[in-house]
């Protein structure tokens, strides 16, 4: 891919600055189109088509931040840690992985700017479980397909005040197959 002269001729500090515009952008993209399809088509629709569009997605951003950070494929926990730290809203919210043991990873999305946005507004959380459930375990899957996702909690699941979800990683002896991929 040809890069144009005008980007290779930014510092640093400014393309980290269009990195995280760009990420908003996405971020706001991925509202406004959502909101429409609930607009159009309800709540429960909006839902199923926003996970089918996550799991296609999910599968992609994987892949290509595979490709990107030279994480070799089936890398186990510490490819797919390595890999949430590049995920594109990485950039947007605080989140934060502890390793429980060789076999075991949590990870928590301390601060997601969705959920801030809508505390802020006095709106209770967004109910982004399903999406949620299919997104977390086909990019996991992805990195490794015998990583198997548990969610701990996620809206709208109560929670602590420290994170909006969590969710458990855990490292199996053989690989899922892609029809248990996601279960709740």
């Amino acid at each position: 891919m040809d890069i144009p002269d005008r980007l290779l001729a930014l510092d640093k500090q400014t393309l980290v600055g269009m990195l995280q515009d760009q990420a908003r952008n996405w971020l706001a993209h991925d509202g406004l189109w959502f909101q429409a399809v609930e607009r159009h088509h309800g709540m429960a629709s909006a839902i199923a088509l926003d996970t089918e569009a996550w799991i296609d997605f999910t599968r992609i951003e994987a892949r290509r931040i595979m490709d990107r950070h030279l994480i070799p494929p089936g890398g186990g926990l510490d490819a797919l840690a390595t890999a949430l730290e590049f995920r594109l809203y990485a950039l947007l919210n605080r989140q934060s992985l502890h390793r429980v043991d060789d076999r075991t990873l949590r990870f928590e999305m301390n601060r997601c700017r969705v959920q801030a946005a809508r505390q802020r507004k006095g709106l209770p959380d967004f109910p982004c479980k399903p999406v949620g459930i299919a997104e977390y375990a086909w990019f996991a899957h992805t990195i490794d397909p015998r990583i198997r996702t548990r969610v701990v909690s996620c809206p709208p699941d109560p929670h602590p005040d420290t994170f909006h979800c969590a969710w458990v990683f855990s490292l199996e002896d053989q690989p899922i197959r892609e029809d248990e991929v996601v279960a709740p």
